[in-house]
């Protein structure tokens, strides 16, 4: 078996409101759930940064169905590469709906993210400081504890 991971991001195509998100999320985990794929989704300012796990065939499937979804655009891949285990092996598709005050207020990521820069203009290094990030548990906190987030798992 071949595993990867695919880190892209995106730009919606019109702001998602929180049933908007729910009902995506309920379709992507139940999807990824069958396919035998794992991850995280960020969404700030109407941007998605998403990290896809699994075997290579089927994550770059995915990706080609995710980049030709009409809710997207700019969907642009950062990295595609091997990866020895997954960093989110118990998530269908995590996810967290952040703010930019939160983004601004987290050390090592609030270098690149001033001004009106969005998530799809991150580049490599930085994809991998957000992916270094939630591996370490941030955004990662019980529905309870945080109103921006919407089911860890």
């Amino acid at each position: 078996m071949s595993l990867i991971h695919c880190i892209y991001a995106s730009a919606a195509n019109h702001a998602l409101d929180d049933a908007a998100r729910r009902e995506l999320l309920r379709v992507a985990r139940s999807n990824n759930e069958r396919l035998g794929i794992t991850g995280m989704l960020l969404y700030v300012d109407d941007s998605f940064f998403q990290i896809l796990e699994g075997e290579a065939e089927v994550v770059d499937e995915l990706f080609l169905h995710i980049a030709g979804d009409p809710r997207h655009s700019n969907v642009t891949e950062i990295i595609r590469e091997p990866v020895v285990r997954r960093a989110f092996p118990d998530w269908s598709m995590g996810y967290a709906a952040v703010s930019r005050a939160d983004i601004l207020a987290t050390t090592g990521l609030n270098d690149f993210f001033g001004d009106a820069s969005c998530l799809r203009d991150i580049d490599a290094g930085r994809a991998k400081k957000l992916l270094h990030a939630f591996a370490c548990g941030r955004w990662r906190q019980p529905p309870a504890t945080s109103s921006r987030q919407l089911r860890s798992a």
